[in-house]
Protein backbone atom coordinates (compact mmCIF):
# COMPACT_ATOMS: atom_id res chain seq x y z
CA UNK A 1 0.00 0.00 0.00
CA UNK A 2 1.45 3.28 -1.02
CA UNK A 3 1.92 6.23 1.38
CA UNK A 4 -0.90 9.24 0.99
CA UNK A 5 0.15 12.15 2.21
CA UNK A 6 -1.45 15.86 2.36
CA UNK A 7 0.18 18.90 3.56
CA UNK A 8 -2.10 21.68 4.80
CA UNK A 9 -0.23 24.60 5.03
CA UNK A 10 -0.44 28.68 4.56
CA UNK A 11 2.27 30.11 2.35
CA UNK A 12 4.24 32.44 5.16
CA UNK A 13 4.30 29.87 8.09
CA UNK A 14 7.65 29.18 9.25
CA UNK A 15 5.78 26.10 10.84
CA UNK A 16 4.81 24.72 7.37
CA UNK A 17 8.49 25.06 6.22
CA UNK A 18 9.83 22.81 8.37
CA UNK A 19 7.51 19.84 7.47
CA UNK A 20 7.66 20.65 3.62
CA UNK A 21 11.90 20.50 4.35
CA UNK A 22 11.48 17.80 6.64
CA UNK A 23 9.43 15.74 3.42
CA UNK A 24 12.07 17.13 1.14
CA UNK A 25 14.89 15.50 2.85
CA UNK A 26 13.29 12.33 3.19
CA UNK A 27 11.96 12.63 -0.39
CA UNK A 28 8.90 12.32 0.51
CA UNK A 29 6.09 12.66 -2.41
CA UNK A 30 2.75 14.81 -1.26
CA UNK A 31 0.07 17.05 -2.12
CA UNK A 32 -0.14 20.31 -0.40
CA UNK A 33 -2.80 22.29 0.08
CA UNK A 34 -2.92 25.91 1.02
CA UNK A 35 -5.45 26.87 3.66
CA UNK A 36 -7.01 30.67 4.18
CA UNK A 37 -6.04 30.65 7.64
CA UNK A 38 -7.03 34.54 8.12
CA UNK A 39 -9.81 34.81 6.35
CA UNK A 40 -11.46 31.03 6.30
CA UNK A 41 -10.25 28.56 7.55
CA UNK A 42 -11.52 24.94 5.96
CA UNK A 43 -13.46 22.42 7.05
CA UNK A 44 -10.51 19.98 6.19
CA UNK A 45 -8.48 21.97 8.59
CA UNK A 46 -11.13 22.15 11.52
CA UNK A 47 -12.07 18.72 11.17
CA UNK A 48 -8.37 17.84 10.95
CA UNK A 49 -7.13 19.98 13.42
CA UNK A 50 -9.77 20.63 15.45
CA UNK A 51 -7.77 21.57 18.90
CA UNK A 52 -6.07 24.32 17.40
CA UNK A 53 -7.37 24.60 14.03
CA UNK A 54 -4.21 25.53 12.55
CA UNK A 55 -1.66 24.74 10.21
CA UNK A 56 0.63 22.83 9.43
CA UNK A 57 -1.19 19.29 9.58
CA UNK A 58 0.35 15.99 7.54
CA UNK A 59 -2.44 13.78 7.12
CA UNK A 60 -0.79 10.42 6.56
CA UNK A 61 -3.39 7.81 5.29
CA UNK A 62 -6.05 10.15 6.08
CA UNK A 63 -4.54 10.40 9.39
CA UNK A 64 -3.86 13.71 11.24
CA UNK A 65 -0.39 14.34 12.54
CA UNK A 66 -0.58 18.00 14.02
CA UNK A 67 2.50 20.90 15.31
CA UNK A 68 5.39 21.28 13.14
CA UNK A 69 8.06 19.87 15.80
CA UNK A 70 5.66 16.84 16.63
CA UNK A 71 5.41 16.00 12.52
CA UNK A 72 8.97 16.31 11.86
CA UNK A 73 9.64 13.71 14.56
CA UNK A 74 6.69 11.53 13.14
CA UNK A 75 8.18 11.82 9.65
CA UNK A 76 11.90 10.78 10.75
CA UNK A 77 10.39 7.66 12.81
CA UNK A 78 8.09 6.36 9.97
CA UNK A 79 10.31 7.21 6.96
CA UNK A 80 13.32 5.79 9.41
CA UNK A 81 14.93 3.42 6.44
CA UNK A 82 14.80 6.55 4.52
CA UNK A 83 17.93 8.69 4.91
CA UNK A 84 18.92 11.13 5.86
CA UNK A 85 17.93 10.74 9.97
CA UNK A 86 16.71 13.93 11.28
CA UNK A 87 17.04 13.67 15.39
CA UNK A 88 19.83 12.69 17.28
CA UNK A 89 20.34 9.30 17.86
CA UNK A 90 21.91 10.22 21.07
CA UNK A 91 18.86 10.56 24.18
CA UNK A 92 20.85 13.47 25.17
CA UNK A 93 21.27 15.26 21.97
CA UNK A 94 17.67 14.36 20.98
CA UNK A 95 16.64 15.98 24.31
CA UNK A 96 18.70 19.02 23.87
CA UNK A 97 17.33 19.95 20.20
CA UNK A 98 13.86 19.70 21.68
CA UNK A 99 14.66 21.84 24.41
CA UNK A 100 16.33 24.54 21.97
CA UNK A 101 13.57 24.13 19.53
CA UNK A 102 10.84 24.93 22.38
CA UNK A 103 13.11 28.05 23.38
CA UNK A 104 12.88 29.07 19.68
CA UNK A 105 9.28 28.86 19.78
CA UNK A 106 8.92 30.80 23.00
CA UNK A 107 10.93 33.12 21.78
CA UNK A 108 11.58 34.14 18.19
CA UNK A 109 8.03 34.60 16.89
CA UNK A 110 6.75 36.58 19.65
CA UNK A 111 9.27 39.36 19.00
CA UNK A 112 8.68 39.03 15.32
CA UNK A 113 4.57 39.27 15.96
CA UNK A 114 5.65 43.14 17.55
CA UNK A 115 6.57 43.95 14.07
CA UNK A 116 2.90 44.61 13.04
CA UNK A 117 1.03 43.92 16.59
CA UNK A 118 2.47 46.84 18.46
CA UNK A 119 2.09 50.70 18.11
CA UNK A 120 4.94 52.82 17.47
CA UNK A 121 8.59 51.27 17.17
CA UNK A 122 10.05 48.80 18.70
CA UNK A 123 11.97 49.69 21.99
CA UNK A 124 15.54 49.39 22.40
CA UNK A 125 15.01 46.80 25.10
CA UNK A 126 12.99 44.58 23.08
CA UNK A 127 15.50 44.55 19.95
CA UNK A 128 18.30 43.60 22.50
CA UNK A 129 15.86 40.75 24.29
CA UNK A 130 16.11 39.76 20.35
CA UNK A 131 19.00 39.85 19.48
CA UNK A 132 20.20 38.15 22.90
CA UNK A 133 17.60 35.12 22.05
CA UNK A 134 19.65 34.62 18.91
CA UNK A 135 23.14 35.10 20.50
CA UNK A 136 21.81 32.23 22.64
CA UNK A 137 21.19 30.22 19.98
CA UNK A 138 24.47 30.65 18.37
CA UNK A 139 26.34 30.36 21.88
CA UNK A 140 25.16 26.17 21.04
CA UNK A 141 26.01 26.35 17.17
CA UNK A 142 29.39 26.83 18.62
CA UNK A 143 31.64 26.36 15.49
CA UNK A 144 29.53 23.45 14.19
CA UNK A 145 28.49 23.82 10.79
CA UNK A 146 25.00 22.67 11.94
CA UNK A 147 23.56 22.63 15.33
CA UNK A 148 24.58 18.99 15.48
CA UNK A 149 27.23 19.04 14.32
CA UNK A 150 28.30 17.93 10.49
CA UNK A 151 24.62 16.97 10.16
CA UNK A 152 21.62 18.61 9.11
CA UNK A 153 18.71 18.20 11.52
CA UNK A 154 16.04 18.37 13.63
CA UNK A 155 17.36 21.46 15.38
CA UNK A 156 18.40 23.30 12.00
CA UNK A 157 14.94 22.47 10.58
CA UNK A 158 13.27 24.04 13.51
CA UNK A 159 15.06 27.18 13.37
CA UNK A 160 15.78 27.65 9.75
CA UNK A 161 12.50 28.86 8.70
CA UNK A 162 13.56 32.15 11.03
CA UNK A 163 15.46 33.42 8.00
CA UNK A 164 12.74 33.70 5.76
CA UNK A 165 11.90 36.83 8.81
CA UNK A 166 15.49 38.24 9.33
CA UNK A 167 14.93 40.70 6.45
CA UNK A 168 11.71 42.07 7.81
CA UNK A 169 12.38 42.69 11.36
CA UNK A 170 16.38 44.14 10.39
CA UNK A 171 14.32 46.77 7.68
CA UNK A 172 11.88 47.75 10.54
CA UNK A 173 14.18 47.91 13.06
CA UNK A 174 17.47 49.16 11.53
CA UNK A 175 19.65 46.04 13.22
CA UNK A 176 21.80 43.99 11.28
CA UNK A 177 21.54 40.29 12.40
CA UNK A 178 24.53 39.57 10.22
CA UNK A 179 26.51 42.16 12.34
CA UNK A 180 25.20 40.95 15.87
CA UNK A 181 24.97 37.40 15.00
CA UNK A 182 27.64 36.48 12.46
CA UNK A 183 28.07 32.52 13.12
CA UNK A 184 24.45 32.14 13.08
CA UNK A 185 24.30 34.29 9.67
CA UNK A 186 26.83 32.11 8.50
CA UNK A 187 25.00 28.90 9.41
CA UNK A 188 21.63 30.53 7.52
CA UNK A 189 23.71 30.99 4.57
CA UNK A 190 24.76 27.57 4.88
CA UNK A 191 21.39 26.03 5.41
CA UNK A 192 19.69 27.89 2.43
CA UNK A 193 22.52 25.87 -0.18
CA UNK A 194 20.33 23.01 0.79
CA UNK A 195 17.73 22.11 -2.00
CA UNK A 196 15.29 21.20 0.99
CA UNK A 197 15.59 24.73 2.92
CA UNK A 198 16.03 26.52 -0.76
CA UNK A 199 12.65 24.81 -1.86
CA UNK A 200 10.59 25.46 0.68
CA UNK A 201 11.51 28.56 2.41
CA UNK A 202 9.19 31.55 1.90
CA UNK A 203 11.06 34.64 0.13
CA UNK A 204 11.85 37.12 2.37
CA UNK A 205 10.70 40.05 0.23
CA UNK A 206 7.36 38.49 -0.08
CA UNK A 207 7.42 37.93 4.08
CA UNK A 208 8.41 41.79 4.37
CA UNK A 209 5.16 42.39 2.09
CA UNK A 210 2.95 40.57 4.11
CA UNK A 211 4.58 41.97 7.52
CA UNK A 212 3.01 45.57 5.79
CA UNK A 213 0.14 44.42 4.89
CA UNK A 214 -0.71 42.76 8.63
CA UNK A 215 0.52 46.26 9.95
CA UNK A 216 -2.04 48.22 7.63
CA UNK A 217 -4.82 45.16 8.80
CA UNK A 218 -3.94 45.99 12.80
CA UNK A 219 -3.85 49.63 12.09
CA UNK A 220 -0.01 49.94 13.02
CA UNK A 221 0.95 51.24 9.39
Amino acid sequence: MSDELILLQFWSSPYAARVKIALFEKGLQYESKHEDVVNAKSSLLCEMNPIYKKVPVLIHNEKPICESLVIVEYIDQVWKHKSPTLLPVDPYDKAQARFWADYNDKTFFNCIRKIWRQKGEIEEEEKNEFINSLKLLEGELGDKPYFGGDTFGLLDIALIPNYSWFYTYQTCTKLSIEDECPKLSAWAQRCIERNSVKESLPNEFEIYKYALELKKKFGND
